[in-house]
């Protein structure tokens, strides 16, 4: 399909070369002619120069013709000036001579009067035409000047764009040719693409077989065997235990202790904050050890002296609920209980905050209405009345969200289980907007301590007290700091995390299934030590077992022994003489007793038979006994062997199969990204081959407005050219005729 769809792209391509190449050869006949035209212009330049030489010399005969006119007028002229005193000496002989005379004087001189006006005519025409020519002239050259120019600029367009054009092709053609060869690649990849798809879907066929067929078994086995399924209904689900994550409890108890960490380190700010605080209304703007301060400094003072009682339990709540985090517990917003316990601890620092913001506000007007406080110091107060009420604010913010959190331990429909990311989202952004308050803080009692230091009424002991007070806001700033960062880094975690409880189910019911959920937590847990413990006394027993074999086994062997001894005294006994036999008697007694002792240690049974007859019937049973036991073992040992074959096999067999699938499936990955490259380098191509035709199309069209602007000009010179032949055959032959 991909080779067919490359087929067609290229003929697409080779159809719109071809077009580009007429198109091609069309424009530079267009050049050709009009070179040929250019050429004729200049043809036709060169002939009117001639005719322009030609009317020169014409002209410069006429003006000798003139010249000689002219001189022959002088010359009669004098000759009639010497004739008119003679005329005058013989008056009286010749009346009629002077008569005829006076007529040619009168003749000569209309005639002579017409040809000085017909010269003077003609030198005025010759001047105009003339000038009218060197004007004409000089257009035209100008003219032709800046069509050459224009044609030699449109020569070198032209030579760019066929440059243009070849280095478009050849850069066209061996992108086709690097196409082809990645279109032969991809046709082999994709067949054995195809080969392996078949394969692969050959084995998901016959997995596909065996998983139903197991799926079609554990079906009848849950169906005869479960009694029902917890899992359909959320109030039974939310008792089931989840998977124990290890991992995720001790991160999480990480991150508890982290942010104990930091609640320590604003605990502590904050008890100096409050206490500093409580110094500089005892010493300012009244110092309580010369006069008595206000009273309401000194209600206010007294509300600061109960700071303590109201902010250390935020640090013990805290403390309880990292101690309320361990490995054995599910740590999810419905099983933390003490998070509520920190909740009241915090709403009840809320009021004390509430409390003493009034008499904090009216401390700062009374600072401003003393006769010290300047203009800017005024000012600074007033900015941190504005900061006091924004820090309130924003602990109320987040005291509301912390409740809110607090909610799914102790009320189950408080709080919907969709809201809980945006709750943590809000209290990420509440606790960054503390920040900013505390950096205003910052800013602004930093500004106002520098103003009272400059005071002439200051003392050691409020410079002393501002620069605690000052350390404790930036201390406040710094924890705030990175209580936020810490809280936005991990709140994709916390929300994540939410996750964590019963499958298959919105999460648990309420807070007394959650406790349940513990409950039958700790029984699995005490369940599966119990399971361990037995499967350790299992271990035990099937140890002590093979031991009892195996001393039955010595105990046999023992037995056996003790008989080939019986033989041998007896053979012995025979042989011997009776001095000696008491002392085989003794011996014999000492290796029974012997054998007695083993016997018993092994808990063997009866005692051996003392008879000589029996010895070949206990080598038999022992050949059969070992032989028994040999058989057995080596046919244990080959069943395991074959059992371990078998499952290497299987299990090798399985791994392949999932490799040849993950290969299959990144390789179709890699394919498809090749594919869309592919089509997208052709998508590009063609987007180029558009946009060169089109620019080829505009600039043929700026080219066929040019030389149709050129052949206008063209027209129009020829036309003048050729009014001005006709208005120079036409003085040529007037200037003939006279």
């Amino acid at each position: 399909m991909a080779s067919a769809e490359l087929q067609g792209k290229y003929q697409k391509l080779a159809q719109e070369y071809s077009k580009l190449r007429a198109q091609n050869q069309v424009l530079k006949k267009g050049v050709v002619d009009e070179q040929a035209n250019s050429a004729a212009l200049k043809e036709q330049v060169k002939m009117k120069d001639q005719s322009l030489r030609k009317l020169q010399q014409e002209m410069d005969s006429l003006t000798f013709r003139n010249l000689q006119l002219a001189k022959r007028v002088e010359l009669l002229q004098d000759e009639l000036a010497l004739s008119e005193p003679r005329g005058k000496k013989n008056k009286k002989s010749g009346e009629s001579s002077s008569q005829l005379s006076q007529e040619q004087k009168s003749v000569f001189d209309e005639d002579l009067q017409k040809k000085i006006e017909e010269n003077e005519r003609l030198h005025i025409q010759f001047f105009e035409a003339d000038e009218q020519h060197k004007h004409v002239e000089a257009e035209l050259r100008s003219r032709l000047s800046t069509l050459e120019t224009e044609a030699a600029q449109h020569q070198a367009v032209v030579d760019g764009l066929t440059r243009k054009y070849m280095e478009t092709i050849e850069k066209l053609q061996s992108d086709k040719a690097k196409l082809e060869v990645k279109s032969q690649t991809l046709e082999k990849e994709a067949k054995e693409c195809r080969l392996r798809t078949e394969e692969c879907q050959s084995q998901l066929k016959n997995l596909h077989e065996d998983l139903s067929s197991r799926l079609e078994e554990s079906l009848l086995i849950i169906n005869e065997k479960v009694p029902f399924n917890d899992t359909k209904y959320s109030q039974y689900n939310a008792l089931n235990v989840p998977v124990h994550n290890r991992r995720h409890q001790l991160k999480m108890r990480d991150i508890a202790g982290q942010a104990l960490a930091f609640v320590q380190d604003l605990v502590k700010a904050l008890l100096n904050f409050h206490t500093y605080t409580e110094q500089r209304i005892q010493i300012f703007p009244i110092d309580s050890a010369i006069d008595t301060i206000s009273p309401l400094n000194q209600k206010f003072s007294q509300y600061l002296h109960e700071n303590a009682s109201y902010v250390r339990p935020l640090e013990e709540g805290m403390l309880h609920l990292f101690e309320s985090i361990t490995e054995d517990t599910v740590t999810v917003l419905e099983t933390t209980v003490k998070l509520k316990t920190f909740s009241e601890h915090l709403t009840s620092y809320i009021c004390f905050l509430r409390k003493i913001l009034p008499y904090q506000l009216k401390s700062l007007e009374e600072e401003c209405e003393a006769s010290l406080c300047t203009s800017a110091l005024r000012a600074r107060n007033l900015e941190l009345s504005q900061d006091m009420k924004k820090m309130t604010a924003v602990f109320e913010k987040l005291q509301t969200y912390i409740a809110l959190l607090a909610l799914p331990s102790t009320e189950p429909d408080g709080l919907l289980r969709t809201n809980y990311s945006s709750v943590l989202t809000n209290v990420g952004a509440a606790l960054h907007g503390f920040h900013d308050v505390m950096k205003d803080i910052s800013k602004h009692y930093s500004q106002k301590a520098t103003i009272e230091l400059e005071l002439p009424t200051t003392t050691q002991k409020l410079i002393t007290t501002n620069d605690c007070i000052l350390s404790s806001v930036v201390a406040l700033t710094n924890g705030a700091g990175k209580i936020a960062s810490f809280f936005s880094n991990n709140v994709d975690y916390f929300i994540a995390s939410l996750s964590y409880g019963p499958k298959t189910g919105s999460g648990f019911i309420s807070p007394l299934s959650a406790e349940c959920m513990l409950q039958y937590k700790k029984k699995a847990a005490a369940y599966m030590k119990a399971l361990r413990k037995v499967q350790q006394s299992l271990e035990k027993i099937s140890k002590l077992e093979q031991e009892k074999e195996h001393w039955m086994l010595e105990a046999q062997l023992a037995k056996i022994k003790l008989e080939k001894e019986n033989q041998r005294i007896a053979d012995k006994l025979k042989s011997t003489s009776s001095g000696q036999v008491v002392g085989v008697a003794q011996e014999r007694a000492a290796v029974v007793t012997a054998v007695g002792q083993e016997e018993a240690a092994a808990k063997a049974v009866p005692e051996p038979v003392h008879s000589t007859s029996e010895a070949p019937d206990v080598e038999s049973r022992e050949d059969l006994i070992r032989n028994h036991y040999m058989a057995r073992i080596v046919e244990l040992t080959s069943q395991l062997q074959l059992a371990d074959s078998k499952s290497v096999h299987f299990y090798a067999e399985c791994r392949a199969l999932s490799k040849r699938l993950a290969l299959a499936e990144k390789s179709k990955e890699a394919l498809t990204e090749e594919m869309k490259v592919a089509s997208q380098n052709i998508s590009r191509l063609q987007d180029e081959l558009t946009t060169t035709k089109r620019s080829y199309e505009d600039q043929l069209s700026m080219m066929s407005d040019h030389l149709c602007s050129m052949n206008e000009t063209l027209s129009k010179q020829r036309e003048e050219i050729d009014t001005l032949k006709m208005s120079s055959k036409g003085n040529s032959k007037k200037n003939k005729s006279r």
